[in-house]
């Protein structure tokens, strides 16, 4: 598990974070507490939308050539899966980090979080269409953490280090 301090960091750095996701070579803004008005209007057919990475599995600096064939695992899963998807990325406020990430349109719930699970990820981004963007954190809230309406903590004893030897029982079928 991550250090109480270190998840109450990390949830304020999501928050403060720019998302953004592609198409038509256009960029659009995603942001935790606020609805994603393009997003519905591209996919009046979608009830549901989350945003993953496969960056910094455990929440721990990798390479880059380590996070881009992570997130070639994350595209092959998602093909594998039969996900709708677009390419996105997440930056910090400050830009002293970026992330590629992939938004995904109609996951399933279960099947969001067995990939956040798998690619060992704290938070993700999933919110249901037409209201406001959430942030699920794999973790119970710390008590240094204000609560706030639009993130999600799940409390499930997620470790993320230990992550990435879970499999998604579909992938493996």
């Amino acid at each position: 598990m991550l250090p109480v301090s270190r998840l109450a960091t990390l949830a304020a750095i999501y928050t403060a974070a720019e998302f953004k996701w592609e198409i038509d070579g256009r960029w659009w803004p995603i942001q935790i507490g606020k609805q994603a008005g393009e997003l519905d209007a591209t996919f009046p057919d979608a009830t549901r939308f989350g945003m993953i990475s496969a960056s910094n599995p455990g929440d721990v600096a990798c390479s880059d050539a380590v996070n881009r064939a992570a997130d070639h695992e994350l595209q092959q899963a998602l093909d594998q899966l039969g996900l709708r998807y677009r390419p996105g990325f997440v930056i910090g406020r400050n830009r002293s980090w970026r992330a590629q990430n992939w938004l995904v349109i109609e996951p399933g719930e279960s099947t969001f979080d067995a990939l956040a699970r798998r690619f060992g990820q704290t938070g993700a981004l999933l919110w249901l269409r037409g209201t406001p963007v959430r942030l699920r954190m794999r973790a119970t809230r710390p008590d240094t953490f204000t609560e706030h309406p639009h993130i999600d903590w799940l409390g499930d004893g997620f470790c993320p280090r230990t992550a990435q030897v879970e499999a998604i029982p579909t992938l493996n079928t």
